[in-house]
């Protein structure tokens, strides 16, 4: 009996967010901290099995009431089925014919939930790469997020962009340039890694209390996006340029010059989005220690840089006041990916 094993990882959306989904440009990077391991038994007929996000026992009607309000009432297992039929698509648009054989697909998930860290992204990624493997088919790596993408956006109509499944199928850090022509022609965006080793010092926090789904922040922004509206656009490209300084300030050996943009870009998103005050206070209490910030996605976590422990130390003592936990991210790798699988309890948390 066959079993495969995949990962992949948190991200954080490190500079240039949100306007992947905007015909922007974005770095971003992948780490190793938290992710999804997921695995492929040959079975007699095809099952998923329910994982953590799709628990449906409750404490109390309040917790149902919270759960729903929070997280809706689909969990994990949607995005395994609307993956499997985007790849079998996939297949039969490109003729590709499958073995006859058929799997149990399970998944565990140590991502915080719905704090701008892409955990839902890192299943689809990984069943993704799972069936890939399971089937021995080879896609090439650049055309793969753009099948999660479909399934998450059009099978199951999740307001999203490129990059989270862009990361989370090539690892370490990357620079995307979604130009709108090329995108249009090409469904996908172009993709450049960066090397690791020029990243500055790193830190992501989190408030796990701050769960939200993120297609919410940008439904007003999309709108107006559609509508051309002039400040939106003109954002969109600001967005787009900070993500370009970033790259080729980080290309020329020059991560002095990171910290100003993180804090641009948070800035700037603040001028057009309807930054939740709690939120805010995430990133302003993170400058009080000198470090730079900005969310690592739509809100509930941040990421920045510092300087040395002492201001690292400042940072984590000032987050935790407000209920935050803060780590060092250790950037993912494709080792870490094929390494041995271990359990969730042993995986680093700081």
């Amino acid at each position: 009996m066959e079993i495969v094993k995949t990962r992949s990882f948190a991200r954080a959306g490190f500079l240039g967010n949100p306007s992947d989904g905007y015909f922007g440009k974005t770095v971003s990077f992948a780490f190793s901290n938290f992710g999804v391991e997921l695995a492929l038994t040959e079975s007699a007929r095809l099952r998923f099995v329910p994982g953590e996000v799709d628990d449906a026992t409750f404490d109390s009607p309040e917790q149902l009431v919270r759960d729903l309000r929070l997280y809706g009432y689909y969990g994990g297992i949607r995005l395994l089925k609307a993956v499997t039929k985007r790849f079998w698509e996939y297949c039969q648009k490109n003729g590709v014919t499958l073995p006859k054989r058929n799997f149990t697909a399970e998944y565990k998930i140590n991502i915080p939930r719905l704090v701008g860290l892409s955990g839902s992204s890192a299943i689809c990624s990984a069943m993704l790469k799972a069936l890939m493997k399971f089937y021995e088919v080879e896609i090439p790596i650049e055309v793969a997020p753009t099948i999660c993408l479909e399934a998450e956006k059009e099978e199951l109509r999740i307001n999203c962009g490129f990059q989270d499944r862009v990361i989370q199928m090539y690892n370490g850090v990357v620079f995307m340039d979604f130009e709108k022509s090329f995108v249009e022609a090409n469904n996908r965006g172009r993709y450049e890694r960066i090397d690791p080793s020029l990243m500055p010092k790193l830190y992501v926090s989190y408030d796990a209390a701050r769960a939200e789904e993120s297609g919410e922040a940008h439904k007003e922004v999309k709108r107006l996006f559609e509508a051309k509206n002039a400040d939106v656009l003109a954002a969109m490209t600001e967005f787009a340029d900070i993500a370009q300084q970033g790259r080729d300030a980080l290309v020329a050996g020059h991560p002095e010059k990171i910290p100003a943009l993180v804090d641009a870009n948070f800035n700037l998103r603040d001028r057009i989005f309807n930054v939740a005050e709690e939120n805010r206070r995430m990133v302003m209490t993170a400058r009080k220690s000198g470090a730079s910030a900005k969310f690592a996605g739509s809100g509930g976590a941040i990421v920045g840089t510092y300087e040395d422990d002492a201001q690292f130390a400042a940072l984590e003592r000032d987050l935790a006041a407000i209920g935050c936990k803060t780590l060092k991210p250790s950037i993912a790798t494709t080792a870490d990916e094929t390494a041995p699988l271990v359990s969730f309890a042993n995986w680093r948390n700081s």
